[in-house]
């Protein structure tokens, strides 16, 4: 899968945590609550994608069970900076009782155990490439499975064997739906938006990524599967507070164009420069969340 550094995730982190669609995650920690866990009085969840725990820390301190995260990811820096960061998030670490059965010789990283805000949070780090070994990984015990900005890297193809496989609710945020809209407006933002469309569906280490079709294929499929699928938007709205995150998007977007290729080099440095200082954006995102009856 294509790579994220820790700073592009660490800067918007706190974008991803404020535009969650909190309606939607009322009803599935609502489900939590109701649900007979695998383990009474505790909860296990398994991270897709987790980079530097930035869902965990989302979630985490509205969940009033014993938490279990799995946090899974085939960077291993970033399981590192998630590893130390959490360490940093946490009142304190605590110790718990190891389960040896549970841990696996070929895993790098020690697992922890920390305190926040009274919770307590158990999390192991798997470094796994999910592309040859998710089907492990479902299988795996786990009360929810979550992921953040991740379905919209995929490909349909692989996406079809996952729902395929996939049997625990799913609880998805942040992923890209294709809707932008820049302030103030311009004429080349459609012919600009039409080619990073096209840089996002290609290859992100799954095959030909989904891209802003993600979340109704995901829903087809799971319905197809029996599922109950609710789906909830989740916008970044950025203004003059997410300036530093507003100059990232636009050298990011205008570098993703010029590797397609189809505008002009003049148009898209045009586009940047004056994106770069732009008063207002919106990237629209979707939430996400399945399960059986």
């Amino acid at each position: 899968m294509s790579g994220f550094s820790a700073d592009w995730l660490s800067l918007r982190e706190p974008v991803d945590h404020r535009s969650r669609n909190l309606d939607l995650q009322a009803q599935v920690l609502n489900y939590l609550e109701k649900i007979k866990t695998l383990y009474p009085g505790s909860v296990h969840i398994t991270d897709l994608g987790s980079g530097t725990g930035s869902n965990l820390r989302a979630l985490a301190p509205h969940i009033n069970s014993v938490q279990y995260w799995t946090l899974v990811d085939y960077d291993l820096t970033l399981l590192n900076v998630a590893r130390s960061t959490l360490l940093a998030w946490a009142d304190r670490e605590i110790n718990m009782p190891t389960d040896e059965s549970s841990v696996n010789l070929l895993d790098t990283i020690k697992p922890i155990s920390i305190l926040k805000e009274n919770k307590t949070i158990v999390v192991k780090f798997k470094y796994v490439d999910l592309f040859n070994d998710y089907q492990a990984i479902l299988n795996e015990p786990a009360d929810l499975i979550t992921a953040a900005a991740f379905f919209d890297l995929v490909a349909q193809p692989w996406l079809t064997q996952f729902c395929a496989h996939l049997s625990k609710p799913l609880y998805t945020v942040l992923t890209y739906d294709g809707v932008e809209k820049w302030s103030p407006a311009q004429v080349i933002d459609a012919e600009i938006l039409k080619a990073f469309h096209e840089h996002q569906r290609t290859d992100k280490g799954f095959g030909s990524a989904l891209g802003p079709a993600a979340t109704q294929c995901l829903e087809n499929l799971l319905r197809a599967q029996q599922f109950t699928t609710v789906c909830a938007p989740s916008p970044w709205v950025l203004d003059h507070q997410d300036q530093a995150l507003i100059e990232q998007l636009a050298i990011g977007s205008a570098k993703a164009v010029r590797e397609i290729g189809s505008v002009s080099q003049t148009s898209v440095n045009q586009w940047e420069q004056s994106r770069i200082q732009a008063d207002q954006c919106e990237i629209g995102h979707i939430d996400f969340f399945s399960y059986k009856a």
